[in-house]
């Protein structure tokens, strides 16, 4: 499925309900992410992943706790579902259909492949266990899922750290599978990696995370905040003496919240050596003054579930408005029909007209122009090369329309190159396309 020239970008991003939201997933992922959701000509779709986060978690309260909190956590921060689809995605029953649809087309190979997969058989090896002990069809599948999650809605754009690449990639390879069997349908979705976003350091120097347990609650109370920045790990340096900012996670979580000028105030004060009680005060303030209005709707949110219930099932079919006709539209293309519908005249004249030849014009990221011919299945017959505007874009296909294997051979340097066979059935395609549009006009 191509996009036109007039769609806008689609960006999709996913979150997994697996614990509280830490500083870490503010400045790494939350802050960011919102401040793009309202960039202009962006269609963004944010979903809580909680099919994802079974395969790890198995505790039911925990999954419901932690997908209150990230909702909230997420609305607290400012993500507007008035202009962004967020959704839960256990709430969109085509995820689970179009992820059998990719099992089918997907390789055992690809899959034996994942990185998550491997690093689990890997440590069954070193242990000298059935290198198979431990894995779920839920961790060996969890591609797939990805795969169904993002091209559902046909995603041009999936922020993710460069662990989660390869996930993008094994989607791509799914969708050109299914395009290949099936005509074109999917858009091949491509990773985004913004290497400005920070990833800030834990307690205890290493990077924020739950499983080193040394990350600082994003919306603690004031009194618990200043706590464990009061614990963050520093050197044995006394006041007076200058201190180094190279590798102080104080000083790295300092300033992915502070302005330029306060960063440069601060370095100056470790040059003149600040103690290191002084500096966690510094830094405990700089938080708490970006946090405490956010934590303020956050405890609200927190207060008021049934309004973060609501606001997921608006978002929810929101999204459904969009999955349900396009899995109608897959469910035909792989043979799932209602049997009856050939039987019917009506039905099969309605038929008749869909499985046609047909033009699919779209503009690419490049900014240039692009069609394809495509079959009555939807399969590429012709691939154009790229046009500086629709209206030659246009223009070269009304030749075809109207000249048809004449036109082929004048067009041939604006096509991609194609064999005699391929040719052929254009050509094939435009006659056919030809007869139906006179046959159309003299009824």
């Amino acid at each position: 499925m191509a996009s036109s020239s007039s769609a806008p970008l689609r960006v999709l991003t996913g979150i997994t309900p697996s614990g509280t939201p830490h500083l870490g997933n503010y400045v790494g992922s939350i802050r960011h992410s919102v401040r793009q959701s309202v960039a202009p000509g962006v269609e963004s779709f944010f979903f809580l992943a909680d099919y994802h986060a079974l395969i790890k978690v198995q505790e039911p309260a925990l999954i419901q706790r932690s997908t209150l909190e990230i909702a909230a956590s997420w609305l607290a921060c400012g993500l507007d579902p008035e202009r962004v689809t967020f959704y839960r995605q256990s709430d969109i029953v085509e995820i689970p259909e179009l992820t059998w649809f990719l099992t089918c087309v997907t390789g055992k190979g690809v899959l034996n492949r994942a990185h998550a997969y491997k690093a689990q058989l890997d440590k069954n090896i070193a242990k000298g266990e059935d290198p198979d002990a431990d894995v779920t069809a839920g961790l060996f599948m969890y591609p797939v899922l990805m795969g169904a999650d993002i091209l559902l809605f046909n995603a041009h754009k999936v922020p993710v750290g460069r662990d989660q690449v390869q996930h993008i990639e094994m989607a791509r390879d799914m969708a050109q599978r299914f395009n290949h069997q099936y005509g074109e349908h999917f858009t091949l979705p491509e990773a985004e990696i913004d290497d400005a976003v920070a990833t800030l350091p834990g307690l205890d120097g290493r990077k924020m995370s739950k499983s080193y347990g040394n990350t600082i609650a994003m919306f603690a109370p004031r009194a618990q905040l200043q706590k464990q920045i009061a614990s963050i790990v520093t050197d044995s340096r006394a006041p007076g003496e200058p201190k180094d900012t190279e590798g102080s996670a104080l000083f790295q979580i300092y300033q992915a919240f502070a302005t330029g000028e306060e960063t440069e105030a601060l370095r100056k004060a470790y040059a003149e050596g600040i103690g290191w009680g002084d500096a966690k005060q510094m830094l405990f303030e700089r938080i708490d003054h970006e946090v405490a209005p956010l934590r303020a709707r956050y405890e609200a949110l927190m207060n008021d579930p049934a309004e973060i219930e609501r606001i997921l099932l608006v978002g929810a079919e929101k999204a459904r408005k969009l999955a349900r006709p396009f899995m109608a539209e897959l469910r035909h293309a792989v043979g799932l029909r209602n049997l009856a519908a050939g039987r019917d005249k009506g039905g099969a004249r309605k038929a008749a007209k869909v499985a046609k030849p047909s033009f699919k014009q779209y503009r690419e990221r490049d900014g240039l122009f692009y069609f394809k011919l495509l079959d009555a299945h939807g399969a590429a017959l012709l691939q154009s090369r790229g046009f500086a505007s629709p209206q030659e874009a246009g223009r070269a296909i009304a030749a075809l329309q109207q000249q048809r294997g004449a036109a082929l051979a004048a067009l041939a340097e604006q096509l991609e190159p194609a064999g005699p066979e391929e040719l052929r059935a254009a050509k094939e395609a435009l006659e056919s396309l030809a007869e139906t549009t006179t046959s159309t006009n003299g009824s």
